[in-house]
C-alpha cells in the first residue's frame, strides 16, 4: 500500500463508514485510489488533493489542476454487479448536481457522459474507472475534478468557476462535504443496480439538451441527431432518419443555440 496514504487515512468525519485520505500534491487522485484498490484497500474511502500534476480525464485527456479547486477520487469495492458499474458515473453525476443546489446553484445542467454545465460553460467533469483487487473482486474509482475557484484558460469550450456562478468564493472543502453526502445517499438509491431507474430519473430531470440536437462522435464516425434520453442501461439513445440507436460511448456535442459546440469528454482527474 501507499505508505503516504497510509499515514494520511482517517475516519471521514461527517458519514459514517468512509474514510479519507488529504494530500497537498499528487499526481492523480484516480490514480491514488486505483493504487490502494488494487493493493486490497476495503472501499469507501475518498481520495482528495490540493493539487494534480498529472491530472487527466478520458481519454488521457489533461485536466489542468491548480490549487483552489477540488480533486477528489471515490474508492468503492464490489458496488455491485461488474455490468452496470458504468452506472456509478451517472450516480456521481446526481450527487455532484445535488451538491451544488445544495450551495445554491441554480442554471446548472449535467452533459452527457460526464460533465457539469452552468450556462453552457463546463464547471466539472467525472471520470469512472474500475480495477480489479488481488483478491479478485471489482473496485470502482469515481474521480470528480470542480472548478472551484478558477478555470482554466487556453481551452477550445467555455468553462467556469463554481464561484463565478454562485457568486462567491467556494472552496473545494466546502463542496466535498456536501458531495461525500449526496454521493452517499445516491449510492444507496442506486443499490447495486437494483434502483438505476430513481437514478436514471434524477440525472434526466437536470440533463443538458434532452430532446434537442446533438452530434456524437465514436469510432463509427460523427452524426447528428436528436438527444431522446437515456435507455434503461444509461446509454444514450441518439434519434436519426434512420431511427433511434444506443450509444454506449461517444463525445457528444451539444448543437443548440444555448449550449456550446463543444465535447464531453475533457473530464477529469
Amino acid at each position: 500500500m501507499n505508505a503516504l496514504l497510509d499515514r494520511r487515512i482517517e475516519p471521514e468525519p461527517f458519514i459514517a463508514g468512509w474514510r479519507i485520505a488529504r494530500l497537498d500534491r499528487v499526481g492523480s487522485t484516480n490514480d491514488e485510489a486505483r493504487t490502494l484498490g488494487i493493493a486490497g484497500d476495503p472501499g469507501r474511502l475518498w481520495v482528495v488533493a490540493k493539487e494534480q500534476t498529472r491530472g487527466r480525464g478520458r481519454k488521457g485527456r489533461f485536466w489542468s489542476s491548480p490549487p483552489g479547486n477540488l480533486y477528489a477520487s471515490a474508492l468503492i469495492v464490489d458496488p455491485g454487479p461488474p455490468a452496470l458499474a458504468p452506472q456509478l458515473g451517472f450516480v456521481a453525476g446526481v450527487a455532484l448536481a445535488q451538491a451544488v443546489e445544495d450551495l445554491g446553484g441554480r442554471e446548472f445542467a449535467l452533459k452527457w457522459p460526464n460533465d457539469l454545465l452552468w450556462r453552457g460553460a463546463k464547471v466539472a467533469g467525472l471520470l469512472a474507472e474500475s480495477v480489479t483487487t488481488k483478491d479478485r473482486r471489482l473496485a470502482c474509482v469515481i474521480g470528480v475534478g470542480v472548478n472551484c475557484r478558477s478555470a482554466p484558460d487556453g481551452v477550445a469550450y467555455p468553462v467556469a468557476a463554481l464561484g463565478q456562478a454562485l457568486e462567491r468564493d467556494v472552496g473545494p472543502e466546502a463542496l466535498l462535504l456536501r458531495l461525500a453526502r449526496r454521493f452517499h445517499e445516491a449510492l444507496g438509491l442506486w443499490a447495486r443496480g437494483a434502483g438505476f431507474a430513481e437514478i436514471r430519473a434524477l440525472w434526466l430531470a437536470v440533463a443538458a439538451g434532452v430532446g434537442e440536437p446533438i452530434r456524437v462522435s465514436d469510432p463509427r464516425g460523427a452524426r447528428k441527431g436528436l438527444f431522446e434520453g437515456l435507455d434503461a442501461s444509461g446509454r444514450l439513445l441518439l434519434r436519426t432518419p434512420l431511427g433511434v440507436e444506443a450509444i454506449e460511448a461517444a463525445d457528444l456535442h451539444l448543437l443548440s443555440p444555448a449550449g456550446p459546440d463543444a465535447p464531453a469528454g475533457d473530464e477529469r482527474t
